[in-house]
């Protein structure tokens, strides 16, 4: 793996995410978060794949700011730019949708969208234990760990790793709220 692009990534996507705080009570800045998926890939689910690595950094920039495909492709090539937007929610639909076609193209995706998706959801998972939004009541958490195993469902077989780690993470999780 070239670390230049890597690096390329992290401070592409640090300018785009720059002025964005994550939902949860410490708000903690937004680059935080696609930097933690890579690391969870990377480390948890022993994934070496440049494009994948990459693509975890860039993972939120067309979805959460006004970054285009086309400036993905330009940057980072084709394959990491087919990865993010397969992982991208179309924002203009209700977010009910967005979340019924997550679980509906989870099957579908690509071995490395699984990957992507499975350590998304476990870092999703890890913050909403360690640091809940303010507003999301026990109810709504529980509800997101529900919501998160059905994604999951479509992605088993990608990285039985990376399905540990999820996996573990949703049994602290549950854990935890039965104590609150």
């Amino acid at each position: 793996m070239q670390p230049a692009i890597l690096l390329e990534a992290l401070a592409f996507a640090a300018e785009r995410h720059r002025d964005q705080r994550r939902k949860g009570a410490d708000a903690s800045p937004y680059i935080n978060h696609p930097i933690e998926v890579a690391r969870v890939l990377a480390g948890e689910g022993g994934v070496t794949d440049e494009t994948l690595l990459v693509g975890a950094v860039l993972h939120d920039t067309v979805e959460d700011t006004r970054t285009t495909s086309r400036e993905i492709e330009q940057r980072f090539g084709s394959r990491v730019a087919a990865l993010v937007v397969e992982v991208t929610d179309d924002k203009s639909r209700p977010k009910s949708e967005r979340k019924r076609l997550q679980i509906a193209h989870a099957r579908e995706a690509s071995p490395e969208a699984r990957q992507l998706k499975l350590a998304d959801k476990t870092c999703n998972v890890r913050d909403i234990t360690a640091s809940p939004p303010a507003d999301w009541p026990l109810a709504r958490r529980l509800e997101y760990l529900d919501w998160s195993e059905q994604v999951v469902a479509g992605c088993r077989g990608a990285n039985p790793r990376l399905e540990e780690a999820f996996d573990e993470a949703v049994a602290a999780a549950r854990a935890a709220l039965s104590r609150a």
